[in-house]
This record gives structure tokens, C-alpha cells and sequence, in this order.
């Protein structure tokens, strides 16, 4: 029985690997096995351990503990730990999602093992090399076997770079496939009653990439801007771990923000599926406002999932903050576009990628 590593490391990994772990489980003739490998690289409960009590996730059966450090020492610390766990007891392929530090420290450690790699979220790409997304991104598929993508845009980058056409499976998007499963369970925070908040009538806020929250100034700029842009409208800010050091040095916010702990998964899909509209510069929450039609306004310049803008409900305002009021304007105005689902963002992306594996490991059902 074939064994593959899922490696997890940093939140958005958890949502990812939910479904496979539910497609191998649900398919005991396939005769697959895998074994949880956690990196530790996000090792707050709240950024961590609340995802799999939720997620019904299997505790890891490995767990790399490399906490917190700069890019380099948490590469390095994942890389070593590993390969140790590798060269003591190896298995048949290395499975990674996503573009963070764990994704790629692990793929590059997988082939230099001998062992094969697979690639969830493959082929994106944002072509901004000040992200370190994307140097993950690009560093995992130069060493990756077998490519899952979640997009035809994402195709079209893996064909660019000469990857043949029969290591690329289009199999949709894995964090839709939990977002689906989950959103009959999402619940209110245990404050929500304090707040006062209504459907519909009020904006969540995440900051957390390097050029918005890194400068004092920039920060200050874009708040004060999101506040204006909000008016009366109450601001959920639940503050990343990064943010809120910086945040502690700026002037107090006015009271319509409201800034709470990172929120639990089914906590945080209450917030996004009630809000009147989110503002963020994280990726992953831009899938799940196209899926769940809520208007999204993204401060970034660019974006690795395209598909969230020309066919979902994202917009790309940039980083300039005078851009941002006019646009939240357009929310609260109720003129903002109507967005559609990608192809195969369906729930059965976790099937679609056990099938592919099933095949490519020779399991028996699958010869």
C-alpha cells in the first residue's frame, strides 16, 4: 500500500489537505495510505490547532515543530527536520499545497530523497518576485512530478515553462472543497452579540502581506483610508500576529473598527458570508468570497488567481490608499459586480486528486 506524505505547515495548508485526507479515507479499496507531516511553521493555536479540531482533521503523525524565525532559519529548520524523518522511514511520494515556506523546503528536500512530488495549486502565478509566495511557487514546480491545478490560466504558466501536458491534471480548488463541506457548519463568534452586528452591514478586514503592514506609514495610510471608506459601517479586523505589532505603534482606531483575535475557520466563513463586503490582501479569501458572491476588494497590484477578478466578485484596488473609499463606496451603494464560479470549483477537487494519485502509484484498483 503506497504511502504519501501531506505536508502541512501554515494555516491556508490545513483547508487544503482536508479534502484529500477525506478522499483517501472514504476510498479504502484504492489501498492508499498517508502519513500528516506538520511543520510547525504556524504554531499559534489560533493559526493552527483551532483548524483541525474543525476541520476533523487526523492529529499529524509527524510533527516538525520549527516555530517561528526568519525566512531563511524556518527554510532551513523544515529542510533538516525533514529529511531526518525521511531518511528514517521514507515514503512513495511528497504531496504539497499551496506557496508557503513549508510547501517548497519540503519539495526540494522530497526529490533530493528520490521521492516524487506532487504540487496541489500548481501553475499560479502572481509575477511579483517581491512576494515570497512566489519564489516558493516557482522553486516548488521546478522540482514537482505531478502538477493539480485549480485554473486554465494556471495550465497555460506550466505549459510556458515546458512542462508536458500529461504531468498537469485541472482538478479545481481544494479550499472551495472544505468551504463547501464546512458552510453548513460556520458559526457566529462567541462576540458577535456584543458587537451588535447585522447581515449584511458591515465590511471584515485582513492585512497581513509585507508592503502593507511592514511600514508604520503605509499601514496608518491605508487604515485611515478603510475608515473613511467604511463611513458608518462597522470594520471586523480580525489581526493577523504580524499586523498587530505594527498596528500596537499607530494611533488609536475609531470605534466602528472592531479588531478581534485570528478567528477560527468556521468563525471566520460566518464573518466573510455575512459581511456586505471584505477587504484584504490574502489570496485564499478572495476563492471563497467568488464562491460565496460577496463582494472582495484586494490591496494588492496584482494577483496569482486571476479567475477571482475576470469571473469572480474581487477587484483589484491596489495599495494606493485614495483608491480605496471610492471603491468601498461602490459596496456600500450596493453597485458592485456580480461574479460567477470557476470550472470545477464543485467540492470534488480531493476526489479528483486521489484518482490521479491512485493511477500514477499503481494502486490495484487503479490498474
Amino acid at each position: 500500500m503506497p504511502r504519501i506524505d501531506l505536508i502541512a505547515g501554515a494555516r491556508p495548508n490545513f483547508m487544503k489537505v482536508a479534502p484529500i485526507i477525506r478522499a483517501i479515507q472514504s476510498r479504502p479499496e484504492l489501498g492508499l495510505r498517508f502519513r500528516l507531516v506538520h511543520t510547525g511553521q504556524h504554531y499559534d493555536r489560533r493559526m493552527s490547532g483551532d483548524f483541525f479540531d474543525q476541520l476533523g482533521l487526523p492529529d499529524p503523525d509527524a510533527n516538525l515543530g520549527v516555530g517561528s524565525g526568519t525566512q531563511a532559519e524556518q527554510t532551513g529548520a523544515i529542510m533538516r527536520s525533514y529529511e531526518a524523518l525521511l531518511a528514517g522511514d521514507p515514503s512513495d511520494l511528497c504531496l504539497v499545497v499551496g506557496d508557503v515556506t513549508s510547501t517548497m523546503a519540503c519539495a526540494v528536500v522530497a526529490r533530493k530523497a528520490g521521492v516524487p512530488v506532487a504540487h496541489v495549486e500548481a501553475g499560479i502565478r502572481s509575477g511579483d518576485w517581491s512576494m515570497p509566495e512566489e519564489v516558493n511557487r516557482v522553486v516548488t514546480d521546478a522540482v514537482t512530478n505531478y502538477f493539480f491545478t485549480t485554473s486554465e490560466v494556471a495550465n497555460a504558466h506550466l505549459r510556458a515553462a515546458g512542462v508536458p501536458d500529461e504531468r498537469v491534471f485541472f482538478v479545481g480548488n481544494t479550499m472551495i472543497d472544505t468551504l463547501l463541506a464546512q458552510r453548513s457548519r460556520f458559526q457566529a463568534p462567541e462576540w458577535w452579540p456584543q458587537l451588535a452586528l447585522r447581515d449584511r452591514s458591515y465590511f471584515v478586514l485582513t492585512l497581513h502581506r509585507p508592503a502593507n503592514v511592514d511600514s508604520a506609514g503605509q499601514l496608518q495610510a491605508l487604515m485611515q483610508a478603510i475608515v473613511d471608506g467604511a463611513g458608518d459601517v462597522p470594520v471586523v479586523f480580525p489581526v493577523h500576529p504580524r499586523t498587530a505589532a505594527m498596528l500596537r505603534t499607530l494611533p488609536a482606531l475609531p470605534g466602528t473598527v472592531h479588531v478581534v483575535e485570528p478567528q477560527p475557520y468556521l468563525e471566520f466563513g460566518y464573518l466573510v458570508s455575512h459581511a456586505m463586503g471584505v477587504v484584504t490582501d490574502s489570496g485564499g479569501v478572495t476563492e471563497e468570497t467568488t464562491v460565496l458572491g460577496i463582494p472582495c476588494l484586494t490591496l494588492r497590484d496584482n494577483t496569482e488567481r486571476p479567475e477571482t477578478v475576470t469571473m469572480g466578485t474581487n477587484e483589484l484596488i491596489g495599495t494606493d490608499p485614495t483608491r480605496i473609499p471610492p471603491a468601498m463606496a461602490r459596496v456600500r451603494a450596493g453597485q458592485w459586480k456580480t461574479g460567477a464560479v470557476p470550472p470545477l470549483w464543485d467540492g470534488r477537487t480531493g476526489e479528483r486528486i486521489v484518482d490521479v494519485l491512485a493511477t500514477v502509484l499503481g494502486c490495484s484498483a487503479h490498474r
